[in-house]
């Protein structure tokens, strides 16, 4: 009995603690928008590190909007460009609609143009399991291309998944064990949550990234680079003070993190970034993204040009970064 009241007024002081920073995190963030609100200067931007693009000023567009041949059945989904394809692939796009519960896909679709992705013909399908959801299929709507695998939170764990379109198999690297998945960590605004977005992947200059959020740090972003080495191997980590259920997506330029939040139904703001390089974090972005759909369920960078792909509410959009 005495070592079960113990285990209890243990339990009762780390929720104490546990409180305790979650109210800090909020009077943090309270103050931080309290400043940017009485701020009249003007609106910093951040140069992506070494890659000699200049800063970035703005985001244009959309320059691609469109449904898919799906029309309005599955609003979670991805789609892009395999940020590192083989010869003769340069021109493919694939698309992966979550097409169980909005939550979990086993197949990728590939389109040999914009064209016909827009048009919704001449598709070739690759299934990772004839089962959805079973192990080893795609949970959630973030997951990238690159070397002809797609990198993607795996069903129930979590892992992360790197499905070889070649061989069509399937391998594994865990993240840490105190990692959240099965919707404990996801992507949210005050009107939504972005169901099992626990874990979001990026492509950039130099790969492919995994960020998610884990206990020991509070439920803030972390950042780990993936070894595209088969099977992946988890490479050099970052962790953030970015509490990640202030954040509606993000991704990756050159080595710098950039974090968005729901502003309005219409417009979507970059308003953080972290760069890997210099450890220097920022809150003070202001760069806005003009939505036609409420919500952004999917967004990554191509570093091939450099167009930020979204899917939003089942309509695949494509936005162009702008350096000077």
């Amino acid at each position: 009995m005495t070592e079960t009241m113990a285990e209890l007024e243990k339990f009762d002081s780390l929720q104490v603690i546990a409180k305790e920073h979650e109210n800090k995190i909020i009077k943090r963030d309270l103050e931080r928008c309290n400043e940017e609100l009485n701020s009249t200067s003007p609106t910093p931007t951040l140069s992506p590190g070494p890659c000699g693009f200049g800063r970035m000023v703005n985001v244009s567009g959309p320059k691609t909007y469109s449904l898919t041949e799906y029309g309005t059945s599955y609003p979670y989904g991805a789609w892009g460009r395999d940020a590192n394809p083989a010869p003769g692939n340069e021109n493919k796009y694939w698309l992966v609609v979550l097409t169980s519960s909005n939550v979990y896909g086993n197949f990728i679709r590939q389109y040999n143009s914009l064209s016909t992705i827009i048009l919704g013909i001449e598709p070739t399908d690759t299934y990772i399991s004839s089962s959805n959801p079973t192990t080893n299929t795609i949970q959630g709507s973030n997951m990238v291309m690159y070397a002809n695998a797609l990198y993607y939170n795996c069903y129930d764990t979590y892992s992360v998944c790197q499905f070889n379109l070649t061989t069509q198999s399937v391998s594994t690297v865990d993240l840490p064990s105190d990692t959240g998945y099965d919707d404990k960590f996801p992507f949210r605004h005050l009107d939504t949550t972005y169901s099992y977005t626990d874990m979001d992947f990026a492509t950039d200059e130099s790969g492919v990234y995994v960020i998610y959020a884990t206990t020991s740090n509070f439920g803030n972003v972390v950042i780990s680079k993936i070894e595209t080495s088969n099977p992946p191997v988890l490479g050099q980590t970052w962790s953030t003070s970015l509490h990640k259920a202030t954040a509606t997506n993000t991704f990756m330029v050159c080595g710098v993190l950039f974090a968005t939040r729901y502003l309005d139904k219409k417009t979507e703001q970059i308003f953080y970034s972290y760069d890997t390089k210099t450890n220097i974090e920022r809150y003070d972005l202001k760069l806005n993204i003009t939505k036609r759909q409420t919500n952004i369920e999917f967004l990554n960078y191509d570093p091939r040009d450099h167009l930020l792909y979204v899917y939003s509410d089942a309509y695949i959009v494509t936005y162009e970064l702008v350096f000077q």
